[in-house]
Formats: C-alpha cells, structure tokens, sequence
C-alpha cells in the first residue's frame, strides 16, 4: 500500500503535525513532519500483505499501523508517545475511535529508560559532528603506501620517503613477510626480476609478496600498519558520506555559532531530559515546550558544549530519584493493551461491515 493509497482508502484514524513545529521550536527552515496511525483493510491485515509503516522516501511522512503503533506506546517510545500528547492545534484529523487510545494510560515509569536511552543517541551524534567538523578529512584518499614505514639507520621513515631517497620505483620492488613478525616485510629490489611491487595497483587495499630469488639481499626491512589503514578506510567513508548527506542548514548553523558541535542535536537532548523530568513530577507529556526561548538558543549555539553535557549529566541523575518515587506504574498494563488493540480494530472493522 502506498502513501497515496492509503489517504484514498478512508482507514487513517489519526494524522498530526510532528517534530519541531509541534513543539513550538520551528524556524522559517524548518520542515512540516507528520506523523500518523491507520488501520490496514481487514483483508490486508488477514493476508500476507501485511504493512506496519507507510511513508514518503525522505520519512517526513510516516504512518503506523495499529499494531505497532500500539506496541511503540507500550515500549513507551518517544517519538511515539509525542504523537498521543500533540497539541490540538496540530491534529489534522481524528476518527472518533482514537479517542480511546488517546486517552489509555501509556505513561510509565519505563520512559526513564526510553528517553534517556534516545538522548545518549542524540549526544553521540552532537560529539561524532564535532569529531568530524574538528577533524576533516581531505578528498584526496591515503593508500596503502602512506601507511607503509621503513627502519633505516636505527629510525623509522616513511615508505614513500625511504624510495625517493633511494631513487627506487615500487613497481620494481618484491616483498617477504618476515616470520613472528606481524606486518614486517623485508624489501627487494630489481629491474630484471619480475617482482609483483609492494602494492599491485594504486587503490589496492593491501601489499603484495612476491618469490624471492635465493641469494637476493634485502634494500629495507618495512613495517604495514594495516590496522592503521582500515582504521582510516573507515574514517574516510564516513566522512565524505556525511559531507554528502549532511543537512547543509543545520551544518552552516553549526559553522556560525562556532561552537563544533550538533547544537540541534544538543537542544533535543534537552528537551527530552526536561520531558521526562516532567512525565514523573507530572504524570503528562508537554510537547509544546514552554521553555522555547531556552531550547532555541541552545539550537543557536548560546551555550559551551561541555556546558550542554554537564547539564544532561545532572539531569539524568535526577531522573532515576524522581522515577523511583514517581507513581507512575513500572510498566504499561500489557493486557489491556491487547484489550484495546483488539478492541479499536473490531470496531473500526464493523463500521466497514
């Protein structure tokens, strides 16, 4: 089922605005995220066909079947639980029927896990853009060769250094590994000897050995730091894969505050620390936030990084004292649950009938 079918098939029982413009935290840039519940048609949901989320390619639009939508609420999920508590102001439509699960006590004390849980998530990746932003790492890829090193006179050059000083072509150089030595290589060198090179082609991922004539003497002993390369390898991939993919808006207001790090990132953590410090003093979730002015300049960069930290450190803390003496209960009442999901799609089926 498509997003467009699914509008034409009548079976959306709750659709709503999401993200930063339902909690009051959107600017000029921001996009309109929505967020939603259905319930498949009956032969759908009987058939091999079943579909539990439905969305446009950039997931700016995302559906959730009954099923699992319920199942989220009772992991206590979040993004999901946001969705029960949106203002009414950013619903865009409501079947009666939802009214029901709105008002089902979702709220337990398992949202001290699942939001803490989400904001460690944010706070990785607000220090993994910092790492990036502090550490760029130059298109023009390293190979094999500039990890490559040579002991040479009691010191340790580099490879590429060590062949131009010796006016050597590596083409024309062979290998063999040395034995209990992990990574040391002593190297040959001939133009009449068809020796394989220390690497075979330019972007090879590895050296190569060649057989080594007996009486060849050794022009170097060489060290492959193969770890350090794939350690790299890696760094380079995801480097130039968030260059490609990174949300440009976010990344130049991270260039203008100057502060090297996610700050929308940082403002969500937050933001969901403060959320689940009000679930146990308050027993509600408060999407729209009353402390905009506070969040968005965080968003802006007002405030030092380990500033931002050391607060979510001691709000973390707090949270496990307010939840221990929270009532709330430890844990949705999971039959009931069942209850209500069967209860909802009976009902919603029977209109159809």
């Amino acid at each position: 089922m498509t997003l467009e079918e699914l509008r034409q098939s009548g079976h959306i029982i709750f659709e709503c605005i999401s993200g930063s413009r339902a909690y009051g935290l959107d600017t000029p840039q921001s996009d309109t995220d929505i967020r939603g519940v259905f319930i498949l048609p009956k032969e759908m949901y009987y058939s091999m066909d079943y579909v539990d989320q439905i969305s446009n390619p950039s997931n700016d639009i995302v559906f959730y079947e009954l099923t699992k939508f319920l199942s989220l609420c009772a992991k206590n999920n979040p993004n999901i639980l946001e969705i029960l508590y949106v203002s009414e102001e950013y619903v865009l439509q409501e079947h009666p029927i939802f009214q029901e699960i709105r008002f089902f006590p979702f709220l337990s004390k398992k949202c001290k896990q699942s939001f803490a849980n989400y904001t460690y998530t944010q706070i990785k990746k607000a220090r993994g853009l910092e790492k990036k932003i502090v550490n760029p790492i130059d298109k023009e890829r390293k190979g094999v060769l500039d990890f490559c090193f040579v002991y040479d006179e009691g010191k340790s050059i580099r490879l590429k250094q060590f062949l131009k000083d010796k006016d050597v072509d590596q083409a024309n150089c062979g290998l063999s590994s040395v034995p209990h030595f992990r990574g040391c290589y002593n190297i040959f060198e001939s133009i009449e000897i068809p020796y394989k090179g220390i690497v075979k082609k330019e972007d090879s991922n590895d050296v190569s050995t060649s057989s080594i004539p007996k009486g060849e003497k050794p022009i170097g002993l060489m060290y492959f730091n193969k770890d350090g390369y794939s350690t790299y390898c890696k760094k380079y991939k995801e480097y130039w894969e968030w260059v490609e993919l990174r949300n440009e808006e976010r990344f130049k207001t991270t260039q203008a505050h100057g502060k090297n790090y996610d700050s929308k990132n940082m403002m969500h953590t937050i933001r969901l620390l403060r959320v689940a410090k009000e679930i146990a003093e308050e027993g509600k979730l408060n999407v729209k936030r009353p402390d905009r002015d506070f969040l968005l300049n965080v968003k802006m960069g007002t405030y030092e990084y380990d500033d931002l930290l050391a607060q979510a450190k001691e709000m973390k803390e707090e949270l496990s004292t307010l939840y221990e003496n929270s009532t709330l209960p430890d844990q949705p009442d999971i039959d009931k649950v069942n209850e209500l999901l069967v209860k909802v799609r009976s009902e919603f089926y029977s209109l159809d009938e």
